[in-house]
């Protein structure tokens, strides 16, 4: 068994998903810009990849990387093991009402057409109707780029005293001389949630609506 680092697995796992994702290989520059370092640090990865047997980098080519390591090789969809789907991670129920217990519930979407390459994204179903003025409704999925930060008036994965998770707006501001954070609702008939700490698992990119059948 080859015994790899965690940034290795990390670049490796990256190989995959954009293959998965893209039908090619990524270059060092889109390696780079998705774990944010240098080129440099990037070929350093894959030397060391490439020394352990794990891929192989053909030389004057931009997408040249092919994975070898076999757990790191999707099954061939021409042999109907994954049937043409790229399986994007629907980690579990976001509220958008009052924050609710954050539940992992793993399931896969077929969101190929949707989403931008060299980033990491997952899905998040939608439970409320806090965000409707937005356009976000109740059983809808949301698309979320993982992100720790974000910028005012952007809406966020917001997960408050450590457990509770909710789909708000966010905005900085100072109340009797504190500073909080607001997390808005998109429904006038609900009130913001203030709060001195609010970890940001990621930024709405994006909403998947389902409509019943005629």
């Amino acid at each position: 068994m080859t015994f790899y680092t965690d940034r290795q697995v990390a670049v490796l796992e990256f190989l995959q998903r954009y293959q998965r994702m893209a039908g090619k290989a990524p270059t060092l520059s889109e390696i780079s810009e998705h774990f944010g370092v240098s080129k440099v640090t990037v070929h350093d990865h894959i030397r060391q990849l490439e020394a352990k047997g794990a891929v192989r980098k053909a030389p004057h080519r931009a997408r040249a990387l092919e994975i070898l390591d076999p757990d790191y090789i999707d099954p061939d969809p021409a042999q109907g093991a994954t049937d043409g789907i790229l399986p994007l991670a629907v980690l579990g129920r976001i509220a958008a009402g009052q924050p609710i217990d954050a539940i992992e519930n793993p399931e896969t979407i077929d969101l190929a057409d949707l989403l931008p390459m060299g980033r990491d994204h997952y899905a998040l179903r939608v439970c409320g109707d806090s965000m409707i003025e937005d356009g976000i409704h109740d059983g809808d999925l949301v698309i979320i780029e993982r992100r720790s930060s974000a910028d005012d008036g952007e809406t966020v994965v917001a997960i408050l005293d450590g457990e509770e998770a909710t789909l708000k707006r966010l905005y900085r501001e100072k109340v009797e001389g504190r500073s909080v954070f607001r997390l808005q609702p998109a429904n006038s008939t609900m009130a913001p949630i203030y709060a001195e700490s609010v970890e940001v698992r990621g930024v709405v990119i994006g909403v998947v609506r389902k409509y019943p059948a005629s």
